[in-house]
Formats: C-alpha cells, structure tokens, sequence
C-alpha cells in the first residue's frame, strides 16, 4: 500500500505541466499528507504488533522459567522424601530383624523345657524346682543363631544379620560354622566398606585353609582389588587361589578373571 501510494503521487507530479497552479500543489500537498498519515499508521500498527509479540515472548519464557523452578523444587523434595523413606524401611528391618532374632531364642528356650521335662517323666509339662527358682533361659544353638542370621541377610538386614554371626562366634568359638559366619561377615561388608570385608575374608582364609570358604573368599579378596583398580594385587589373589585350591570352582572363576587381566 505505501507503494502503491508513492506510485499515485508521483504519477500526479508526472502529468503535472511544468508551470502548475494553485491548486495542483495544494492537491499534491494533500496526497503527500496523506500518504504520511498512512504511513504512521501502518507503523503505528506494526510497533504495536512487535510489542505485543514481544511481551507474549516474554510470558512464554517466563512460564517456562517457572516450570523448570518448580520441577527442581519437586525433585528435591522427592529426594528428601526418598531418603526419609528408605531411613524408616531400614529401621523397620532392623526392628523386624530384632524381632526374630527374640522368636528364635523363645522357640530355643521352649524346645529345651519340653526336653527336659520329657526326660524328667513328667508328661511334657515342665517339673517345678523345690526352690522356686526361675530356671535359665537356654542358649539358641549355633545352627538356629546361623539360620537367623542368614536369614535376615536375605531380607536386607545387614547389621541384624552381622550381630547374628557375631554372637554365633562368641557363644561357639569352635564350631563348624564360624569360617561360615566370617566369611558373610564380609559379605554383609563388600559394599559399604570393603576394607572391613576384606579383614574378615581374610580370616576365613588364615585361620581355616580348609574351609570351603577360603576359596571364596580368595576370589572376593581378588574382586575387591580390582573394584579399587589394583589389577596386581588381584592377580595376586587369583594365582594363589589357583595354586591352593586348583580344583575348585572359584579356580576356574579366577583363571578367566586372570585372562582378562592380562595387559
């Protein structure tokens, strides 16, 4: 449109005679404020147009700006509510963990009384001392505290299944069980703290070479190290396990790590 009326006007100047009069110039006056009054208006339309564009621009960005706060501000609070949850699961493990550990020791106890009483003739109903006095709890054996304890490993109570094995080494020092029990000590550890894991590994390795533990724990001595990017140490471990224990399935086990630990 602004050239179509640039054009107009300067037709009107074209077919103008070179002398023109009066009212040919207050014509083109005319057609000049016109075109100029067109002119603001259009621009006038067109700025209004931009700014609208703009501010529009403007409250998209700031919508998108808001929604990235807030989804920030969410996943913080589910994080913290994450770890809240996951600090009560463990607690109620170890609670559940605690709980059967106490079964355990109460159906230990109730099995010794019906012994007793059975041996004492008296019908399966405990004899009652002359004195009166309480007799002492029985001491769970060494495979009920073992059993506990492996179970609540597999539940995921880690320390409610160490204090299970712990007790089952102090209360029977010399039992079959106890390379077992150190030997998941270190299990209980292989993740959170490898160095305790590996001095219990190493236990089961010193103090009962003829467990079938100590193979195990060689192997796991071997990944450890490799976990902590020590490839000499662990081939250290392997060579010996092979060495040791040659037909053993961690043997194989440690032959292909050894494989793949070649330079």
């Amino acid at each position: 449109m602004k050239q179509l009326g640039a054009a107009r006007l300067l037709w009107v100047l074209a077919a103008m005679p070179a002398c023109a009069t009066k009212g040919q110039v207050q014509l083109i006056e005319g057609e000049v404020r016109s075109l100029r009054i067109e002119i603001a208006r259009r621009d006038s339309a067109r700025a209004a147009a931009l700014a609208a564009i703009i501010t529009l621009q403007q409250r998209i960005m700031d919508s998108v700006s808001a929604g990235r706060e807030a989804l920030r501000a969410l996943d913080v609070r589910l994080q913290s509510d994450l770890v809240e949850v996951q600090r009560q699961l463990l607690q109620v493990q170890e609670l559940t963990g605690q709980s059967q550990q106490r079964l355990t020791q109460l159906k230990a106890q109730f099995d010794a009384r019906a012994e007793q009483a059975e041996a004492a003739g008296t019908g399966g109903t405990p004899a009652r001392a002359d004195s009166g006095a309480r007799p002492a709890p029985a001491v769970p054996s060494a495979d009920q505290i073992y059993q506990s304890a492996r179970n609540q490993q597999t539940r995921g109570a880690l320390g409610t299944a160490r204090m299970g094995y712990q007790e089952l080494i102090k209360t029977y020092p010399s039992h079959l069980l106890v390379p077992d029990a150190l030997f998941y000590i270190g299990e209980t550890f292989a993740t959170e703290a490898p160095d305790s894991a590996v001095a219990y590994y190493t236990q089961v390795v010193t103090r009962y070479k003829s467990s079938g533990r100590a193979s195990t724990a060689l192997f796991r001595l071997g990944r450890i190290e490799e976990a902590r990017r020590n490839p000499a140490a662990a081939r250290n471990y392997y060579d010996r396990l092979i060495r040791e224990y040659p037909t053993s399935d961690d043997a194989d086990l440690a032959r292909d790590r050894l494989k793949a630990l070649r330079p």
